[in-house]
C-alpha cells in the first residue's frame, strides 16, 4: 500500500526569496509542510535519522552550495532523500550530484508538477525507509523500492503502487514483463514488501532446466531415487517454505510437472522423489511469463487449473522503449555502480548521449541498458557505434504487431474516456481480456478519463 505522504516536511533551501515563496505555496497546496531557507547551514540544523520528510535545494547558491548541503545531509542519515534544483548547463554536475547520493535532480525553469511528482516519490520512499527501521528493529534490514526499480515515469509510478498495493495481500501472483524488463526484481519486491519479508526468496528458472531436472529441483530427492542420486537434496518448494518462491518462464515448463506443482499448491505438501514422507510447506508463489497465461491455458499450452491457482493477481512491467524518459537515470544509476564496483573513474555523459539512448528500441530492455553501462564505465563502448535507425522501421514484426495493438487501445480509451465497459464493447472483446491487454501495455484508464470522468459509466462497477 501507498505510504500516506499528508503533511511531509520539505526542507526547501535557495538563495532567492521569490523561489523561496513560490516553492512554498505549490508544495503546501499540495498537502505537504514547507520549511523554507535562505541559509543552508540554518536549515540542517532541523535534520536527524529520524526526520520523516524531503530536502530540496538550489546546486548554486553562495556559501554553502547544493553539494556541501548534500554532504552534510547524508552525514546526517544517507537514507534521507535530497533532491537538487540545477540549470540547464549545470546537468553535468547534477549527474555528480547524484552519483554522490541524490535522490534526483530537477531541471530549471522548474515545472511545478515535475517538482510535486519527483517529492511525492521521494516522499514514499523515506516514510518507508522509516517503517523498515521501525519493522527491522534496529538490524538494519530495509527494502528501498524506490531504489530498486528505478525511473520517474508515470508508468514506473503506477508498478510501484501495485506492487504496494498486492504485497501485502500475501497472494500468488503472475509478473508479465518482456525479457530484461525485471521481472525478478518486481517479484523481490513483492516479497520484500510483504509479510514474508523476514523468509527466504527462492529462484527458479523453468526454462533453463531440462525436463528431467524440473522435478528434483522443485520436490527434491532422497539417496537413491535415481540414477546419481547419491544424498538427499532439498527442493526449491521445501527450501521457500515461510517465503517466497518465484519461479522464472513458468509458461515453459511442462504440463506434467504443471500438475505436480498444482498438487502441491493446492495441498501446500511434497514428497521428495524417492521418498515417502509428507512434508508440510507454505509457500507463496511469484510466477514470471513473457506470454498470456490465460491465453496459453485456452490453447492447452498451459493448465488453467494451475493458471487460476497462481494468478490471483498480477503485475504488468511496461518495456523500457516506453518508459524512454527513465533511461537517463537509470543509466547515471547503473553507470555509477559499475564505475565504483572497477575503480575507475566515470566520464561525464553529455546530453547528446541521453538524446541518442533515448530514441534506440532497447529490444533487450532494462538489461541491455544495463550492459551498455558496464561498457561505459569501463571505457569499451563510450558512445553508441551502431546507427540507430527509426524505431518504427528497425522493430520486429510481433514489435511492431504489440505497438499497433497498443496504439488502438490507446485510441480506443481516449474515445470513450477511459470507461472499461464502453471500450470494451467497442473493441468487441470481453473486459477481462481488456483490463489483461491494458495491464500488458502498461496503460491506465485513469489517464484517458475525460472532464465526466470514468466513473459516469454506469457499467463499471
Amino acid at each position: 500500500m501507498s505510504q500516506n505522504i499528508s503533511g511531509t516536511p520539505v526542507l526547501l533551501i535557495d538563495d532567492e526569496a521569490e523561489i523561496r515563496k513560490a516553492w512554498s505555496e505549490t508544495l503546501a497546496l499540495e498537502v505537504y509542510r514547507p520549511q523554507a531557507f535562505a541559509d543552508g547551514a540554518k536549515a540542517l540544523e532541523i535534520l536527524s535519522p529520524a526526520w520523516p520528510g524531503v530536502v530540496v535545494t538550489d546546486l548554486r547558491m553562495p556559501g554553502l552550495d547544493g553539494f556541501g548541503i548534500l554532504k552534510a545531509v547524508r552525514a546526517i542519515d544517507p537514507q534521507l532523500p535530497v533532491i537538487i534544483i540545477t540549470g540547464h548547463g549545470d546537468i553535468p554536475m547534477a549527474v555528480r550530484a547524484v552519483r554522490a547520493g541524490a535522490y534526483d535532480f530537477v531541471e530549471k525553469p522548474t515545472d511545478p508538477e515535475m517538482l510535486l511528482s519527483v517529492v511525492g516519490r521521494a516522499a514514499q520512499m523515506r516514510a518507508l525507509v522509516l517503517e523498515n527501521r521501525r519493522l527491522a528493529e534496529g538490524t538494519g534490514r530495509a527494502y528501498h523500492i524506490e531504489k530498486e526499480l528505478i525511473g520517474n515515469s508515470p508508468a514506473m509510478g503506477r508498478l510501484r503502487d501495485r506492487i504496494r498495493a498486492i504485497a501485502p495481500a500475501d497472494v500468488n501472483t503472475v509478473v508479465y514483463g518482456e525479457t530484461g524488463t525485471g521481472k525478478e526484481l518486481v517479484a523481490r519486491a513483492l516479497h520484500e514488501c510483504g509479510p514474508r519479508r523476514r523468509g527466504p526468496f527462492v529462484a527458479l528458472n523453468c526454462g533453463a532446466l531440462p525436463d528431467t531436472l524440473i522435478a528434483s529441483e522443485l520436490f527434491g530427492h532422497e539417496a537413491g531415487a535415481f540414477t546419481g542420486a547419491d544424498r538427499r537434496r532439498i527442493g526449491r518448494l521445501e527450501q521457500a517454505s515461510g517465503g517466497t518462491l518465484f519461479l522464472d518462464e513458468i509458461e515453459s515448463m511442462p504440463l506434467s510437472h504443471q500438475t505436480q506443482l498444482l498438487r502441491a499448491l493446492q495441498a501446500q505438501t511434497i514428497e521428495r522423489l524417492g521418498g515417502k514422507e509428507e512434508i508440510r510447506i507454505d509457500v507463496r508463489v511469484v510466477a514470471a511469463a513473457k506470454v498470456d497465461l490465460e491465453e496459453a491455458s485456452t490453447r492447452g499450452a498451459f493448465r488453467a487449473d494451475l493458471f487460476y491457482r497462481i494468478a490471483v493477481a498480477e503485475v504488468s512491467i511496461p518495456p523500457l522503449r516506453r518508459r524512454s524518459e527513465d533511461i537517463p537515470l537509470i543509466f547515471m544509476q547503473y553507470a555509477a555502480r559499475a564505475a565504483e564496483r572497477h575503480g575507475l573513474p566515470l566520464a561525464e555523459p553529455g546530453p547528446s548521449l541521453f538524446e541518442t539512448l533515448m530514441r534506440m528500441p532497447w529490444r533487450g530492455n532494462v538489461r541491455e541498458l544495463v550492459n551498455f553501462t558496464e561498457r561505459f564505465a569501463l571505457g569499451i563502448d563510450p558512445a553508441p557505434e551502431r546507427p540507430f535507425e527509426d524505431a518504427e522501421t528497425s522493430q520486429t514484426l510481433p514489435e511492431r504487431i504489440d505497438a499497433f495493438e497498443r496504439g488502438v487501445l490507446a485510441a480506443a480509451l481516449r474515445e470513450t474516456g477511459g470507461r472499461i465497459q464502453m471500450t470494451a464493447r467497442h473493441l468487441g472483446i470481453p473486459r477481462k481480456k481488456l483490463y489483461l491487454r491494458m495491464q500488458r501495455h502498461g496503460l491506465d484508464r485513469q489517464d484517458y478519463a475525460d472532464d465526466e470522468g470514468v466513473d459516469s459509466d454506469p457499467n463499471e462497477n
